[in-house]
């Protein structure tokens, strides 16, 4: 949605629920009489001792069934307000659940991955980072590898015991096989691109797998051809860079000629002769 227009609804909606509120509050502690007509008592048919100084004004008591009636259009103004504002709160509901599940499902995304492929870091991992820090590989990766199980979603883990397998053990079929498994999760394209060019590493390199390698690669470029990775594929594997499709337009034929339509070409000679 246009962040301008968002933002219209969201003062738009914010303004309706505390003008509905503002009438309810006020429509609530309204009296249910209607202000009774004044009467000077000094017109009435009263004694003068009983009226008092003249032009002395007194409310007298409204009529019962104007009660009624003014009971029933205050009740009828607190529905209103009350059916508008449950609107107005379930519209004012959508849109901040909306954003809200938009605001943690990047939050969730950024802190799987930035953008060298690095997490944000937790003690309990740094714990890890620090025995590998120490020279202790193996007893790094099973660090690593038991904070993976907890945070499952914390694929950046995976991919440093992958490091780990490849640059300081040297077993490069273990570190090919974490990427496999990298691979089979739900990354964003970026993310699974890279990680696929490093495992076309490994298989072409270490391994010495070129049709696991080409494969791969072949895989990268036609299913995540938008993508960064899909370009060094391509160029790995020898492949033209991929061509914006055209249409092509067809050139307008030429009207046909009706061959009886053309008229003869003027001539000299008799009727029933025809120029050579």
């Amino acid at each position: 949605m246009n962040p301008k227009v968002k933002l219209f609804l969201y003062v738009v909606l914010v303004v309706c629920m505390a003008s509905c509120a503002a009438g309810l509050y006020a429509t609530y502690h309204s009296k249910d009489t209607v202000t009774p007509p004044l009467k000077n008592v000094a017109s009435t048919n009263l004694p003068p001792a009983e009226a008092g100084v003249t032009n002395q004004v007194a409310q007298v008591a409204a009529d019962p069934g104007e009660e009624v009636t003014a009971r029933k259009l205050r009740v009828g103004r607190m529905t209103a307000y009350g059916i508008t504002m449950f609107f107005t709160l379930i519209g004012l509901a959508v849109m901040i659940g909306y954003d809200v599940s938009r605001f943690f499902a990047n939050r969730v995304n950024e802190f799987i991955f930035n953008d060298d492929l690095k997490g944000m870091k937790d003690p309990e991992y740094e714990e890890a980072e620090h025995v590998w820090a120490k020279g202790d590989f193996l007893g790094a990766v099973g660090l690593m590898r038991e904070y993976l199980n907890r945070h499952p979603r914390e694929q950046y883990v995976a991919l440093r015991i992958a490091e780990i397998y490849e640059s300081d053990l040297g077993n490069y079929l273990a570190a090919a096989l974490e990427y496999e498994e990298i691979l089979k999760k739900k990354l964003p394209d970026e993310r699974w691109g890279w990680a696929a060019i490093h495992l076309a590493n490994l298989y072409s390199g270490k391994l010495n797998k070129t049709e696991q390698a080409s494969a791969l690669l072949h895989r990268i470029a036609e299913q995540y051809g938008h993508t960064a990775a899909a370009k060094k594929a391509r160029e790995r594997l020898g492949l033209p860079p991929p061509v914006e499709a055209t249409v092509a337009v067809a050139p307008e034929p030429e009207p046909a000629v009706d061959a009886q339509s053309e008229e003869p070409p003027t001539s000299n000679l008799p009727k029933g002769f025809r120029p050579k």
